[in-house]
């Protein structure tokens, strides 16, 4: 599993299902992490339990010092999910990614929402985008800081 996080001082997500539909609203945070999450097609519950356990642990919010010493949970931060299956794009040939290592919506998402279920047990307010939709994404990245996780 990847995940892109951004650590944001607000964002939100909004989603259609056709494009005939408004979008509506799924997901507004304050201070933060966003986190897009890709899964692959060997993904497994167990990989999206470590996933869940390094976004909310990982130390990209500054102590007093100023240094990236606390985590998301030391802050009371809150955490976006949106699903992003485009993290498993291959470039590596021609102009068009292909996306055939992104695992089928069947797999992912039961496995995006494990993500999200074990970042609610580390005690932090989670929010999401919806599965197989059209979703606008708001942000402000706070920082900037940017980070790339693989598990």
């Amino acid at each position: 599993m990847r995940a892109l996080l951004q650590r944001v001082s607000r964002a939100s997500v909004t989603a259609r299902t056709s494009v005939d539909d408004d979008p509506v609203e799924t997901g507004r945070i304050g201070r933060g992490l966003v986190a897009f999450v890709g899964v692959t097609h060997d993904d497994t519950e167990a990989a999206a339990s470590r996933l869940a356990d390094r976004i909310a642990t990982l130390r990209v919010f500054p102590d007093d010092e100023g240094a990236l010493n606390r985590s998301c949970v030391d802050v009371a931060g809150a955490v976006l999910v949106v699903s992003q299956f485009t993290l498993y794009a291959d470039t590596r040939k021609g102009r068009r990614p292909s996306f055939v290592a992104a695992a089928r919506p069947e797999h992912a998402e039961p496995l995006v929402e494990e993500v999200v279920s074990g970042l609610a047990a580390h005690g932090l307010d989670v929010a999401t985008g919806r599965f197989r939709t059209d979703m606008q994404v708001e942000l402000v990245n706070d920082g900037p800081v940017t980070i790339s996780l693989e598990v």
